[in-house]
């Protein structure tokens, strides 16, 4: 027999799959960026002032982390604010399936998509342009864990100060912008030194990038990077619990 949880998320998925230009976003916004920027010749050339890497190849983590912000601050705050809106989360209250299953299938949905789109940009990178693999297995999925978490602890505090759909769109645009800048999107966080460095790098993305970039590179991500994206994740989490609210 199916658990009131399973089939919340089963039919969480399904809605999912046919949110077709979420899916594009998430999954293959990210790879034709990287495709279209690894067609300019000069994003291809190794530079010392990258440890010998070119552009292209900082650009792979940096894209990687561009689908956990499509995710965690445009698609599912949308949603779970919709689904606020609409009563949907009071009338699930009231049935042996609870609220949180949709919390669940909403986090478990887009961290399926985020992996998806991961996978899709480390194989075309490299398979395209030649972008190196990780070389710290251990390390890059350590980096990653912590910065899917954070992520989508991002969009757990933007849904749980949102009242409504609207509120969570103005909300979303306002944090969207300052993550893709610490992301690295415009420019990569390695062209940046000294104090502009400093102060991205003790943010969330700032810290994820720099961390992917090190396990990229072969080395254990410092642990201080670790742990401004730790405690990013704590903070963000208390937020979205304390305020939250089902109605």
């Amino acid at each position: 027999m199916t658990s009131p949880t399973a089939a919340v998320i089963r039919t969480e998925s399904r809605l999912f799959a046919r949110e077709r230009l979420s899916l594009f976003w998430i999954v293959l916004f990210p790879s034709l960026l990287l495709g279209v920027l690894g067609l300019i010749p000069s994003f291809r050339e190794e530079s010392a002032d990258f440890g010998g890497r070119s552009l292209i190849d900082l650009y792979v983590p940096v894209t990687v982390l561009l689908s956990m912000i499509m995710a965690s601050i445009m698609t599912m705050p949308a949603t779970l604010t919709g689904y606020r809106e609409n009563g949907i989360l009071r009338r699930l209250g009231t049935t042996p399936a609870k609220p949180f299953a949709i919390l669940l299938g909403q986090v478990l949905v887009h961290a399926a998509a985020v992996a998806a789109s991961s996978v899709i940009v480390i194989v075309l990178g490299r398979v395209a342009f030649g972008t190196p693999l990780p070389e710290s297995v251990v390390g890059y999925a350590v980096a990653y864990v912590l910065a899917l978490i954070v992520s989508l602890g991002i969009g757990a505090a933007i849904t749980a100060v949102s009242p409504n759909a609207k509120a969570g769109q103005v909300v979303g645009m306002v944090v969207f912008f300052p993550c893709m800048f610490t992301a690295g999107v415009y420019f990569p966080v390695e062209v940046f030194g000294g104090t502009v460095r400093d102060v991205i790098s003790l943010t969330p993305y700032g810290a994820a990038s720099n961390a992917l970039n090190d396990a990229t590179a072969g080395s254990f991500p410092e642990l201080v990077d670790l742990a401004v994206m730790g405690g990013w994740a704590v903070v963000l989490y208390v937020i979205a619990v304390r305020i939250f609210r089902w109605e």
